[in-house]
């Protein structure tokens, strides 16, 4: 059986012993920079695992993420705590709770993190009962509050196995949700290694990754290759979600360009263009700030840090229902930033001043593909508020997206969310099963909302059939014209849930099935003027602005050629059906003996004018009957002398 993977990270203040912590517990430095090796703190990420065996005999792997705790570097550690399972507080007995123990609490907090296992280090200096009912203190009232504290001494070397049990209970109460369709890699490191190319890695987030499988670099959106992966230094074939993993993408370059690869990156199975407007919910924590900070109120406008899984982005903060936000507050807000970010839907952020002194807020992405220009509309702001209480209700999110969007393409609906296929689908089955929604083909609409739109487009239907009962229907033109607001396959989706009820479509026009065209009696005598017109020269009728030179006369003349009676050959030729026929006859039987003829042999045939005879050569040629081959025309395939064209 394969190991299950899950993600530990560490966090506290610096010089708190974390690295010798995590070399204690692994065999492995995390130290790995020589800058690091000569200041003696973390400066950036370091990795190692650590294997173990569950009670059912289950093998654990946890990759451990050692993140820095010195305050000048906490931007890289929200890089290595975005995606974790697990956290371990790291507290020293001799210092205590300081700065950065609560700057990374909070940060936990804001990443929704909501398991924690605190190890009190260096327990030979002393202060050990001291510091636990100082930490049990600073934890309450948060999520934490019943989190194990184990004492250890990496100079003594106790306590190590007593810390790998707490974890290893801690990860039995895990709740893991694995998200098959929707891997996504961001990236921590990225480098080249020679005779390989590009390397990349990271913390893999739901579902897995495989070698040769394309993928997609965002938030740029370009594909290429996965050659080999790795996790924790072993070659595999399959990188599963929670692994620490290596990809070597050998077609992708480092760099800043629009088609290279860099830390910040996110690679993933799924094509979607990024956003750079997230609406969120916005939150302030109310717990006692650092000393050095200050604590004050998020303005509308300011403009902070965005860190967003290991990427930071600037960004402009709108608050959607008040001008500032206290601590201890949450509000709607919009963020305006500066690049655009892969997020999904539920996603954590953290905000931070510009300066990276402090961290400010954290984040709930409620809409990943937000709007500018419809921040404030009443239907938003509704849509906010149901998704700020219910995010992880498939069934509120699903329902949500649809009533605001009113006709979603579901194979789109929620595809930046943590919602999986099956997810959605049942709860679209369930939001129908209660008429909120309606599914039409691909499309799911707003019950409401389809209602008035098939009531609007009845109305028209019904009002051409009032305006001019002499035609067949609804031009199916002027019926686009009039949805113009709507997308193409939605509008066909409308005209096909029509034709399924008590509408048909009728040649280019759409009508009720029971609409029988019937000229109005004041109409009867234009028409019969039209038929005499065209019928004193059957075959060199006049001119059409002539057979109806004023709109009475054109609705008179558009009655016949609905049925029939009279043929629509161009914008200046109408003939009588009977005429039509005979002509197109002849053309058949001449082509059929005679073979490939001119237009001027074909006219002579005919005993007519150019007039005549060009305008209906190229209906004949739309109908299929003949085929222009340069300057001359064949019957064309299928077409018999004497028959009928498909046009006719």
């Amino acid at each position: 059986m394969a190991p299950r993977h899950f993600v530990l990270a560490t966090a506290g203040h610096v010089d708190h012993g974390k690295s010798a912590l995590i070399k204690s517990l692994t065999g492995t430095d995390p130290d790995r920079l020589p800058e690091e090796k000569a200041r003696g703190i973390t400066i950036d990420l370091g990795f190692a695992s650590l294997p173990m065996i569950s009670a059912s005999g289950e093998q654990i792997v946890a990759g451990i993420v050692d993140v820095p705790g010195h305050e000048d570097f906490v931007r890289n550690m929200i890089a290595g705590v975005g995606s974790i399972d697990l956290a371990l507080l790291v507290v020293a007995a001799d210092d205590g709770w300081m700065p950065q123990t609560e700057e990374h609490l909070q940060i936990l907090l804001y990443l929704g993190v909501n398991r924690l296992v605190v190890a009190l280090t260096k327990a030979d200096l002393g202060g050990v009962d001291r510091v636990e009912e100082q930490i049990r203190q600073e934890l309450e009232g948060t999520p934490f509050s019943r989190s194990p504290i184990v004492t250890t001494s990496v100079h003594l070397g106790s306590g190590i196995s007593e810390l790998k049990d707490a974890i290893l209970k801690e990860w039995s109460t895990l709740a893991f949700t694995d998200h098959p369709e929707k891997p996504r890699l961001p990236l921590d490191r990225a480098f080249t290694l020679r005779g390989l190319g590009t390397v990349v890695t990271g913390t893999l987030g739901g579902g897995s990754l495989r070698a040769g499988q394309s993928v997609f670099v965002q938030p740029a959106n370009f594909t290429t290759r996965i050659r080999s992966i790795q996790t924790h230094g072993c070659a595999v074939e399959i990188a599963p979600a929670g692994a620490r993993t290596a990809l070597n993408l050998p077609d992708v370059p480092l760099g800043e360009s629009a088609r290279s690869v860099r830390r910040g990156d996110v690679i993933t199975t799924l094509e979607a263009d990024s956003s750079s407007t997230l609406d969120v919910l916005l939150e302030v924590s109310g717990r006692q700030v650092p000393p050095k900070a200050k604590a004050r109120p998020i303005q509308t406008s300011a403009i902070v840090d965005v860190h967003h899984g290991t990427s930071r982005t600037p960004a402009k903060i709108m608050l959607l229902e008040c001008d500032s936000l206290p601590p201890g507050g949450q509000a709607l807000a919009q963020l305006r930033l500066s690049a655009p970010l892969f997020a999904f839907l539920g996603d954590r952020l953290v905000l931070r001043d510009r300066s990276q002194q402090q961290t400010l807020a954290g984040a709930l992405v409620l809409d990943p593909d937000a709007s500018r220009s419809s921040f404030r509309r009443a239907n938003q702001h509704a849509f906010l508020r149901a998704r700020a209480a219910h995010w992880q209700d498939p069934d509120v999110c699903v329902g949500s997206e649809i009533a605001r969007s009113e006709f979603v393409n579901i194979s789109t609906l929620l595809r930046k969310s943590k919602f999986t296929s099956t997810e959605v689908s049942a709860a679209i089955d369930r939001l129908r099963s209660v008429g909120e929604i309606v599914v039409l083909g691909n499309f799911a609409a707003a019950s409401g909302s389809w209602q008035k739109l098939r009531a609007r487009a009845s109305a028209l239907i019904d009002q051409a059939h009032a305006t001019n009962p002499e035609l067949p229907g609804l031009d199916l033109n002027t019926f686009r014209a009039a949805f113009r607001e709507l997308s193409p396959e939605v509008l066909e989706t409308l005209l096909l849930d029509l034709c399924q009820g008590n509408f048909m479509r009728k040649g280019q026009a759409i009508a009720r099935q029971d609409h029988a065209a019937a000229l109005p009696a004041q109409l009867e005598p234009v028409a019969s003027r039209i038929r005499q017109t065209l019928a004193a020269k059957p075959f060199d009728p006049p001119a059409r602005k002539l057979v109806a030179p004023d709109r009475t006369a054109q609705q008179a003349l558009q009655f016949l050629i609905s049925q029939g009676s009279v043929v629509d050959v161009s914008a200046e030729l109408v003939l009588l059906r009977d005429p039509f026929d005979a002509i197109q006859s002849v053309v058949r039987r001449f082509l059929s003996t005679h073979g490939p003829a001119t237009t001027s042999q074909i006219r002579q045939e005919l005993q007519t004018s150019r007039r005549i005879i060009v305008p209906l050569l190229e209906y004949l040629d739309r109908a299929g009957v003949t085929r222009r081959i340069g300057d001359q025309r064949i019957l064309a395939d299928g077409a018999i002398a004497g028959t009928a064209g498909p046009l006719d």
